[in-house]
């Protein structure tokens, strides 16, 4: 993540990326409180074991995330991830763990800047315990008016 300089009231240039892709390519203006908020309680869920496992074994994470895209059901709700704020409300992202914690991501939007990307998905794995690090970490330094 990287954090620009605060703008009144409590908005933020705020860098996303996962799987070597920058998610914030819409929108980087964050309201930092709610941002933050969402964060730790993803976080906090991470941790805590709260997310479920993969839901189509023996299938390659890039295909989940496409059965799930098209899922239509509540089905698809319980793996719904980074659902953080606006600024992240041009990805579709999922996940579940695996031992680590399975990311899978796309771009919806058809005038996505980076036309390569769409109908793509985008898959990162991580530690659970790294990404509620990483994620408090972040967090922490929007909470505090840090740049980074």
């Amino acid at each position: 993540m990287e954090v620009g300089e605060t703008t009144p009231p409590a908005l933020r240039v705020v860098d996303l990326w996962a799987a070597g892709k920058w998610l914030t390519t819409d929108d980087n203006t964050a309201y930092t409180p709610s941002l933050s908020h969402y964060m730790r309680l993803e976080a906090d869920r991470v941790r805590r074991g709260d997310v479920p496992s993969c839901p189509f074994p023996g299938r390659p994470p890039a295909e989940i995330f496409q059965l799930l895209r098209a899922d239509e059901t509540e089905f698809a709700q319980q793996f719904w991830f980074m659902r953080w704020s606006e600024i992240v409300d041009n990805v579709s992202a999922f996940a579940y763990l695996d031992d680590d914690l399975v990311i899978m991501f796309g771009f919806w939007r058809t005038n996505h800047r980076f036309t390569d990307d769409l109908g793509t998905g985008f898959v990162t794995r991580i530690p659970p315990a790294e990404f509620a690090s990483i994620a408090n970490a972040a967090a922490d330094s929007l909470d505090a008016g840090v740049t980074q």
